[in-house]
């Protein structure tokens, strides 16, 4: 039987591959000596930048330029940071997913407080003021924080629903690079990568916010201690 077309000119191009690279194993070895010294590649980190103050200006930097509204504050602050934080955007009811930090609830008095455990049906999750979350890991570089499920950061649903989102996140989460993170993440878990408030342009290049999830976002990054008086953010690590 005469082979078909499709099939015949698919062996055709693959033949004239195979004739290109030659023996296999001689391409394996040459891929494998390729430099592959990529800056903070494995998750190695230079001494002080996670979580120094270089680096949260950074990521406090980039999270502005998104239209966030992202602010450092000390340990002993974070609880009437965050009470004020919700107290400014009228936020009487939030949902506080399980293993959020018990010493920062303290922030929580005269909020109602809604868990997920059982979840939290859609509609009552669309009525509610707000969410209040941590996060696994921050990216200074693309001023991104990733949430991957863990404790205190919930469902995906939690996150993208409610029209307010505010992040509690501690400075030592934070990295310079992508590549950093990614190290500290495990893929198979679901991972959200959060670069400001929710928005599109996607009908007539026109900015509509609140499209794909909330459109107020706002983050407390809570440090042992203030950066000094004279810091300044590092360098973008993809231009250095």
């Amino acid at each position: 039987m005469t082979a078909s077309f499709p099939s015949a000119a698919r062996e055709e191009v693959l033949a004239r591959i195979r004739r290109a690279v030659g023996d296999s194993s001689a391409v394996e070895q040459r891929y494998a000596q390729v430099p592959r010294g990529y800056r903070n590649a494995g998750g190695a980190q230079r001494q002080g930048e996670a979580g120094s103050p270089q680096t949260v200006a950074l990521f406090l930097e980039r999270l502005a330029d998104y239209g966030a509204s992202a602010r450092l504050v000390d340990a002993t602050a974070a609880p009437s940071a965050i009470a004020e934080a919700l107290t400014g955007r009228g936020a009487g009811t939030v949902v506080v997913p399980h293993g959020f930090p018990e010493p920062w609830r303290a922030g929580l008095a005269g909020v109602r407080v809604l868990g997920d455990d059982p979840p939290v049906g859609l509609d009552a999750l669309d009525a509610v003021d707000g969410v209040l979350t941590t996060a696994a890991t921050g990216v200074a570089a693309t001023g991104t924080f990733v949430l991957d499920g863990g404790p205190g950061q919930g469902r995906r649903a939690l996150t993208l629903v409610p029209d307010y989102h505010l992040c509690v996140i501690p400075a030592d989460r934070i990295v310079r690079s992508v590549p950093e993170a990614m190290a500290l993440l495990d893929p198979v878990r679901p991972l959200t990568f959060v670069s400001g408030p929710s928005a599109t342009s996607d009908i007539e290049m026109k900015r509509v916010e609140g499209v794909h999830g909330p459109r107020t976002l706002e983050v407390l990054v809570v440090a042992t201690e203030p950066p000094p008086a004279d810091h300044r953010p590092i360098d973008d690590p993809a231009e250095s």
